[in-house]
């Protein structure tokens, strides 16, 4: 039996949950993600604030995505599942709260993850980046400070230069994690709001270490806009070069989309949240770019009782997995 290649995913949101889609169903390929455990807003802030357990949002959405099988719809809306009624249930996703008592349980989350994806047979694994629960902290060039990653979805926070972020109280990385950037073929960091879901990984204590030693390619995949709240007038570089800052790896690949987003509704709601198209600003003497196509032509739906907004496109997921290929394969050669 050929041996699969082990692929890892950074990240947390929805950004990572897409690679993930992208990729379940391809035989040839392990997956692993590895999620931000910062997250402080809607169904899963709530139950960290009544539980003191880590945010399971992310976490929740990374096993829908692996589902697979003839079961894997099913599986996917158990999970995806959000109550719109009911007093105290409203906004809940299933999911959360299917985390949230194994993890009451068990008492770790690890565990608990590791439980409830035998119970739906995930194919893959998913890690909190640590499994202890902190604040993400965010401080302004403007000298004011805000804590909590919710702050970073409020319009009212935005046009400001984010000077640094950083985790209060300090964790420890998940050990589980640290084997798995080291055992990878190739290491994927993003998209995803970039100091909200990417960055804050990077803040982990050990985290930097692990990726340092860890031999697979560093691959950051951009986003497709930026955000008013925590990119204003950033680019593709700026991007790459704060990923680098904080990570305290140069990525090997960046992937950036190169395709033009044509569709007038979305152009306008993105414009009335605050969000622009990503500037691809990238020098190839800098690093290596793949430029794609990567728009999908379906735009994500909004979920009744949800309370955080959600974005209009999602990355081609097609493409990624053609990306994501052609860099293994080109890996396997040199090998």
């Amino acid at each position: 039996m050929q041996k699969r290649s082990k692929v890892v995913i950074i990240g947390g949101g929805t950004g990572t949950a897409t690679v993930l889609s992208a990729l379940a169903g391809d035989n040839e390929l392990d997956l692993t993600a590895i999620v931000a455990v910062s997250d402080s807003g809607g169904s899963t802030g709530r139950l960290r604030d009544e539980f003191g357990f880590i945010p399971v949002g992310d976490v929740r959405a990374c096993l829908a995505a692996l589902a697979t099988g003839k079961n894997s719809q099913r599986v996917k809306q158990l999970l995806l599942y959000r109550f719109d009624r009911g007093e105290g249930l409203v906004g809940h996703n299933l999911g959360n709260l299917m985390l949230t008592s194994l993890t009451d349980i068990y008492q770790t989350p690890g565990k608990a993850i590791e439980v409830l994806s035998r119970i739906l047979r995930i194919n893959g694994r998913v890690y909190p980046v640590s499994e202890q629960p902190t604040d993400l902290v965010i401080d302004f060039e403007d000298g004011s400070q805000v804590v909590g990653e919710d702050f970073l979805n409020f319009k009212e926070n935005g046009g400001r230069k984010i000077k640094q972020v950083s985790l209060r109280p300090q964790v420890q990385i998940y050990r589980k994690a640290v084997d798995a950037l080291q055992a990878a073929d190739l290491i994927l960091f993003g998209p995803g709001d970039l100091y909200a879901s990417l960055l804050p990984n990077t803040l982990v204590s050990g985290f930097r270490e692990a990726l340092a030693s860890a031999p697979a390619p560093f691959v950051y995949i951009t986003n497709l806009m930026s955000t008013f709240v925590q990119t204003h007038q950033m680019t593709a570089r700026d991007h790459v070069q704060e990923i680098t800052r904080y990570s305290g790896r140069k990525p090997d690949i960046v992937i950036v989309n190169q395709q033009e987003i044509t569709d007038q509704e979305v152009i306008r709601n993105y414009q009335e949240a605050g969000l622009q198209p990503l500037v691809d600003d990238l020098d190839e003497s800098e690093y290596r770019v793949i430029r794609a196509d990567l728009v999908s032509p379906v735009t994500a739906q909004t979920v009744s009782g949800d309370a955080l907004p959600r974005s209009f496109l999602r990355h081609h997921g097609p493409n990624l997995h053609r990306i994501v290929k052609e860099i293994l394969n080109v890996q396997s050669k040199k090998n």
